[in-house]
């Protein structure tokens, strides 16, 4: 490496002294505390460039240096196209030493007495470079406000999860961080799904005991629909998190992670102070992996900072904690989406089980929020019914209000409550009604007999219509008709025996037949 220039200031304070002062070059080394051979090559070189004091004194010093170095070099080397060279850099398999060998055999080519110029070396070639490369960077120091932001990510590394020598999965390790004071939080998770990102991202709202006001992920597509620049689309379930916690979600530019250098930290002390502290340790479980996370994770938060006073606990509590918003007083529980459309029989179905919805709503297109013991129906945003969830396929979960008007008072109608109004009428009733739901193989085949029967105590009264059923089933029938007759005909005022055999008497039989009876 060259040896470093001195400043431009005391560069000039040589030459006044050298020329407007006529001091030697061992006097002026002594009283700039510079090497006598550095005097002796600046004055040289503004002797090279025609410069007298009164010239030197006009010009600037970004003037001077061009003229005292610039011109120099233009003489003896050739000056690379570094701009175009970062270009180049740029495509697959383009190397600083091949630019280098492409240069030097450039400038052997145009090689000319008249202005002989030379080509520079690899070593100072690079060095140029990498200064021309450093100086195109640019950094934005950002100022995060106490409780304003929380960044999260997942670390690269992984660790194996074994069981009887076998190796099962891997844990992945989720990391948050807090904008203002870089106070951390790990987390072991199985995958790296969405319901792992919000899991991860809720117990780290809970380990720091507030809610800020934005949460900064990467561009996962377990959590980002579409990763646009200028407007993000998010899924439905980071959506509905968000609305839980009354907080926004906004993705950090993709491929830009400085925009979370937070986070990027924390992920990096992470990786050095838990994860290689439990290289050695084996783990069968993620719980597992978490307990002993704890502890290295309170010690990563303690650490003392190098340069700032306190650690990151201690700013935590004075800067973050009090400007975070209370957590929600319900927990956070995972919610999943989907589209369905109403059949006719005001029911939806998600996962094979049908869900009642208000009949109004049949034929149109609502949407499902799916927790893992409920069922929601949204339309427009507005909840339309709740159902606990059933994992019966094939079956239904009905709410009688949800039906038209007509269909709600077939649905009310069960075998239970005919023989319960029955039995308010008498035990004959209730037998004979129980008698005609067993006799057809759907019950509901029976309703309207039944229905019908029950129907006749408004016409005779209750205490006809229980002689009757006593009656029927002495003769060993349960027919709505035999009774209906039997009420017409007054039979039921005689002693059931006497009827029985008055109605299976020849003089009666013939009407209808031996087989009405039977």
């Amino acid at each position: 490496m060259p040896t470093p220039r001195i400043n431009m200031r005391k560069l000039k304070d040589i030459l006044r002294l050298k020329l407007l002062c006529g001091q030697s070059h061992q006097q002026i080394a002594t009283a700039l505390g510079v090497a006598k051979g550095s005097v002796a090559k600046y004055c040289t070189l503004a002797g090279a460039a025609g410069l007298d004091w009164p010239a030197i004194d006009a010009m600037s010093e970004a003037d001077l240096e061009r003229r005292l170095f610039d011109s120099s070099k233009a003489c003896t080397f050739a000056r690379p196209d570094y701009a175009r060279m970062h270009q180049e850099l740029h495509r697959k398999g383009v190397t600083l030493m091949l630019l280098w060998q492409e240069y030097s055999a450039q400038v052997g080519d145009e090689h000319d007495e008249s202005s002989p110029r030379k080509a520079l070396r690899y070593s100072q070639f690079s060095e140029n470079y990498r200064q021309f490369a450093k100086r195109l960077k640019r950094s934005m120091r950002q100022v995060h406000r106490a409780g304003e932001k929380m960044f999260i990510d997942y670390a690269g590394p992984t660790i194996a999860l074994i069981e009887h020598g076998v190796e099962v999965g891997r844990a992945n390790i989720f990391v948050a961080a807090m904008a203002a004071s870089g106070y951390s939080f790990a987390l072991a998770t199985p995958r790296q799904t969405a319901a792992d990102w919000l899991h991860g991202t809720a117990c780290a709202l809970t380990f720091f005991g507030g809610v800020p006001e934005l949460i900064i992920p990467d561009n996962p597509r377990a959590l980002v629909t579409v990763a646009n620049r200028y407007e993000p689309l998010l899924t439905d379930s980071v959506q509905d998190f968000a609305r839980h916690y009354g907080c926004s979600v906004l993705p950090a530019r993709a491929y830009h992670p400085q925009d979370k250098a937070k986070v990027e930290l924390s992920v990096l002390l992470v990786e050095r102070w838990i994860l290689a502290c439990l290289r050695h340790q084996r783990f069968a479980t993620v719980q597992a992996v978490n307990d002993a996370m704890t502890p290295l994770l309170t010690r990563l938060n303690n650490k003392l900072f190098q340069k700032l006073p306190g650690s990151r606990a201690s700013a935590f509590a004075q800067l973050d904690a009090p400007a975070l918003r209370p957590l929600p007083v319900q927990p956070w529980e995972w919610a999943s989406f989907k589209k369905v459309r109403v059949h006719i029989d005001s029911h939806i179905e998600f996962e094979g089980h049908r869900y009642s919805v208000p009949h109004a709503l049949v034929g149109l297109a609502l949407e499902l929020r799916i927790t893992a013991s409920a069922v929601e129906v949204l339309h427009r945003g507005e909840r339309v019914a709740s159902h606990m969830r059933c994992a019966h396929k094939g079956g239904y979960t009905t709410v009688i209000a949800h039906l038209p008007l007509a269909h709600q008072a077939q649905a009310q109608w069960t075998p239970e409550r005919l023989i319960a109004w029955a039995e308010r009428i008498g035990l004959a009733c209730a037998g004979v009604v129980g008698k005609m739901l067993q006799r057809q193989r759907h019950p509901e085949h029976a309703y309207r007999a039944c229905l019908g029967l029950l129907s006749l105590s408004k016409r005779y009264g209750e205490t006809r219509l229980e002689a009757a059923c006593t009656i029927a089933l002495s003769l060993g029938t349960s027919k709505y008709t035999h009774i209906r007759d039997m009420l017409a005909n007054g039979r039921d005022r005689v002693q059931p025996s006497d009827a029985a055999a008055e109605w299976k008497s020849p003089s009666h039989t013939h009407l209808r037949g031996p087989h009405y009876y039977q």
